[in-house]
């Protein structure tokens, strides 16, 4: 196994041979009825004549209008990422956290031209972030004030800028990733090879402090799904600064608690936990996954967001390390963004996809390949534990 993962064998069809012919040339050399379908559905679809049709039919208009709407917006996202990329450097969202404000107000307030103002203002509202009072002064939707306040997503879609420059030529990124390093690459600060020499420790507090920003809505998602507190003593690899862990301690009064992590981490999370007043109920371990066995005495190992960050290789060997290091009858959790997730796709496969492709390393996994791995690594009993949001956290418990 490597980091990168293995494309699958793909039947090479000639450029001309298209549709059904498309498939006739595959090994099989047969098509299902739902292969059929969809071949005459795409046909139809690229049909010009077929398009004005469904467009102006009652019954199928507004499926039309819909898939109309759905590719424009898939043409404009980079727009509204940066509508919403704006409105959180100039604190839009914050000023409007104490109610609403007319035009004028909102103009003062974020430091804008009056017409500047007038058109991010309508541009969020088009996004339902924001959206118009009966007297005409501007306040936050749903959305927007679930921003607002919401210090890790405000981090985060910052953050996003440094993806934004590495996509600015995909197609180059795609056919060749090591061209040059990365924005994406240069902030993460771990090398593969995981060297805690390596590792700058500027570099480590800056990408953990944003990873940390991060935790909360995912820690609450853990917490509500599994029965932490039953658990006697929770070891948390590659924890950061100890975000995760001190929440879980918050939750879960008579957990012990463990954080392993590069040197260069380590030394944060413990004036963290100190400062959380947790320094009596936590022990802060440092080293490297890759070449040292983690600590013993756990019966809750927890890995958040540490497979996607590797490849297969590095994956089952933190998934061995666990293993070993689990107390008999504990339970290792896996809590990461899946692959696949019906109505998280875009997240997983999309976002994630290319996030972890301009790093240069990692990968989202399906259900079914964590599972694979987890029994590789010796785990004979796991389960999916459902979640409110698996949008941004699917957890998957294994024992062995």
């Amino acid at each position: 196994m490597s980091d990168r993962q293995e494309p699958a064998a793909i039947a090479v069809v000639p450029p001309h041979v298209s549709g059904a012919r498309a498939h006739a040339a595959t090994a099989t050399g047969r098509l299902s009825l739902a292969d059929r379908i969809a071949d005459w559905r795409n046909r139809m679809a690229a049909s010009p004549g077929f398009q004005r049709w469904a467009g102006s039919f009652l019954l199928t208009r507004f499926i039309a209008r819909r898939h109309a709407r759905e590719l424009f917006d898939l043409c404009s996202g980079f727009v509204y990422s940066q509508v919403l990329y704006a409105g959180v450097q100039l604190n839009l969202f914050g000023k409007l956290r104490n109610g609403p404000l007319s035009m004028a107000e909102l103009a003062v307030a974020i430091a804008l031209p009056l017409e500047g103002t007038e058109r991010l203002v309508r541009a969020a509202a088009a996004l339902d972030l924001l959206e118009a009072t009966q007297d005409g002064r501007w306040r936050l939707t749903v959305n927007g004030a679930s921003i607002a306040p919401n210090t890790g997503l405000e981090k985060l879609i910052e953050h996003n800028q440094l993806l934004y420059r590495d996509l600015l030529d995909p197609v180059a990124m795609l056919r060749d990733p090591s061209r040059s390093q990365t924005a994406i690459a240069a902030y993460f600060p771990y090398g593969e090879a995981g060297r805690p020499e390596d590792v700058d420790p500027a570099a480590a507090a800056r990408y953990s402090d944003l990873m940390a920003s991060t935790v909360p809505p995912l820690a609450e998602e853990v917490m509500d799904a599994y029965p932490v507190a039953r658990h006697r003593r929770l070891l948390d690899v590659g924890g950061g600064i100890g975000a995760f862990v001190a929440l879980m301690g918050e939750r879960a009064p008579a957990l012990d608690l463990m954080l392993f992590d590069l040197p260069a981490v380590a030394v944060h999370a413990t004036a963290q936990l100190k400062a959380n007043g947790l320094e009596q109920r936590s022990t802060v371990h440092a080293g490297n996954f890759q070449t040292d066995a983690l600590p013993s005495g756990a019966d809750l190992i927890t890995l958040v967001r540490v497979l996607l960050d590797h490849g297969d290789e590095v994956a089952l060997t933190v998934l061995r390390r666990a293993r070993e290091a689990l107390e008999p009858g504990g339970t290792l959790l896996v809590v990461e963004p899946f692959s696949g997730i019906k109505g998280a796709e875009r997240v997983g496969d999309a976002y994630f996809g290319f996030y972890l492709f301009a790093m240069g390393r990692g990968r989202t996994r399906t259900i079914a390949q964590h599972q694979a791995l987890l029994r590789a690594a010796g785990f004979t009993r796991t389960r999916l534990v459902p979640t409110r949001y698996p949008v941004h956290t699917g957890i998957i418990a294994a024992q062995v």
